[in-house]
């Protein structure tokens, strides 16, 4: 038993302290939400200057990496190639990263900047529309994806060229030295993993939540806790299969189906809504993203009113820090081979303009779908994300069509994204193995959904995006020591005499 506790030291531990969280949710349900929306308050008041700053610098870092001499070194030996097609590889990324919000927050989010626009701006207006597409152009574009890529270049670049294990700890080696790989090293990975199921349950409380409430706008099907549990099941019983089924097998196929299904909804909804409006808001809308970038990206408050910055996108970045472990670590899993330009540019780039043409399309149907709107519907709509795509798809032609598909979609990303953070814990509690026993990946399945089903069971979808937002406060640090950390490495590999390397230059 000691033997084994030693060699699973972050797998107890992290399973301790998930346990006790939810416990805690589950025993004393009002001091938990109390605490968290403490916690969440304090958080986006006095650090939001931190999460403003800190997310721009990590695109400056990601981008800045790729056009240097640096971009030419692989995530792995010299001669490997790519384990993925381009293809392959871009559908498990995208599903793994962003496709549950995106399905989510589709329409919710641009219906709720034209009805509620920052300080300034007159709501229900065209100057509205054109800040609301411009701020989902921002909350879903280089800022997250610059986070995800920084975890996954300094795990890729350790992990398979450098050969350490692949976990986070690894990656802080040239700064914390044998720390990394003592106490400190196990407190970083604990910690992590932790964050990982807290951040995975955001997007499994996320969808399930909107596949419930999806079944009972169209088919009179209660949303309660029996719908819920049975959502949860199914689901967990799915992506407990692909990821036991490995990369290139159950995961791939799911991405691979679901970015196809998605496509069929995009086309669909541009071809059934208006279409000349959405081409011109899309190309309107990276006008003004591009020509405010800079000034958004800086901008603390409005007019004197700081609370859509904080309520949007201070909440936005401290999100996709949440998720940031889990995916940037299966980002470098399975990208090993490709240098590090090719990294960023498909990781960064490439999904970026993907949100936007999604945004352009959904915005341009919700906006339209607006118009036919009261006041009221409106408020509700905003108030309640979860319902917004299949109000508005009710106002269109083969409305039951367009509604079965998103929630077919939407299961289809949730699982992904549940898969790839149960194969990412798996490898994190099993010193970065990259083919971690199925055991634990079975474990971590059925924990995993646990903790969702309690989690929407004490607080509902905002307390689960809470929760993972204040735990991954800390992660900040971590990823700015892991920048200068992975910019040591690289200057010590390619000038050998300055610091010693293991020769793998690509000089």
């Amino acid at each position: 038993m000691v033997q084994y506790l030693k060699q699973n030291l972050v797998f107890v531990i992290s399973l301790i302290i998930t346990v006790a969280v939810v416990i805690w949710a589950l025993v004393s349900g009002d001091s938990f939400v109390a605490a968290v929306n403490g916690v969440m308050g304090a958080l986006t008041s006095n650090f939001d200057w931190l999460y403003i700053y800190g997310a721009t610098l990590f695109i400056l870092f990601s981008i800045a990496l790729a056009i240097s001499p640096c971009g030419k070194t692989k995530l792995g030996g010299n001669d490997e190639k790519p384990e993925k097609g381009t293809l392959a590889w871009f559908a498990m990324l995208f599903s793994a990263g962003m496709g549950v919000g995106l399905v989510f927050w589709g329409v919710a989010e641009p219906l709720s900047h034209y009805v509620a626009p920052m300080a300034g701006i007159d709501p229900l207006t065209e100057e509205a529309q054109r800040f609301s597409l411009r701020s989902c152009f921002m909350h879903w574009g280089l800022h997250p994806w610059a986070c995800y890529a920084v975890v996954g270049l300094a795990l890729g670049y350790f992990a398979y060229r450098l050969k350490k294990p692949a976990l986070i700890s690894s990656t802080l080696e040239p700064l914390l030295g044998k720390q990394s790989t003592g106490a400190t090293g196990v407190i970083i990975d604990i910690y992590v993993a932790v964050l990982t199921v807290m951040g995975v349950a955001t997007s499994f409380g996320m969808g399930c939540i909107q596949i419930s409430t999806g079944l009972d706008f169209l088919y009179g099907i209660p949303s309660n806790v029996f719908s819920l549990t049975i959502i949860v099941g199914l689901t967990c019983v799915v992506y407990t299969w692909s990821v036991v089924s490995g990369i290139d097998r159950g995961m791939q196929i799911l991405s691979n189906v679901t970015m196809i299904l998605c496509g069929v909804l995009m086309v669909l909804a541009f071809a059934l809504g208006s279409s000349i409006d959405v081409v011109r808001g899309f190309l309107v809308g990276v006008g003004d993203w591009l020509t405010n970038f800079i000034q958004d990206s800086v901008r603390l408050e409005s007019q004197g009113d700081a609370s859509w910055i904080r309520g949007w996108r201070v909440f936005y970045w401290a999100w996709w820090l949440s998720w940031a472990p889990f995916v940037g670590i299966f980002l470098a899993r399975i990208s090993r081979g490709r240098t590090i330009r090719e990294f960023v540019f498909g990781v960064v780039i490439a999904p970026t303009v993907v949100s936007m043409v999604w945004f352009s399309i959904f915005g341009g149907v919700s906006f339209e779908a607006a118009g036919g709107l009261s006041a009221d519907q409106l408020a509700a709509i905003t108030g309640s994300p979860e319902t917004s795509p299949y109000v508005v798809f009710a106002q269109m032609p083969i409305s039951m069509v367009l509604s079965l598909i998103t929630i077919v979609v939407l299961f289809g990303f949730f699982v992904t994204s549940a898969n790839s953070a149960t194969y990412v814990l798996s490898m994190l509690t099993s010193n970065g193995e990259n083919f971690p026993p199925t055991v634990k990946k079975l474990f971590w399945g059925v924990v995993l959904a646990f903790v969702a089903f309690a989690f929407m069971m004490s607080g509902g979808v905002s307390g689960i995006q809470k929760i993972a937002i204040i735990i991954s406060f800390p992660f900040f640090l971590v990823m700015i020591i892991m920048c200068i950390a992975m910019v040591k490495a690289l200057h010590e590999e390619r000038h050998p005499k300055a610091g010693g390397s293991d020769g793998s230059s690509d000089e």
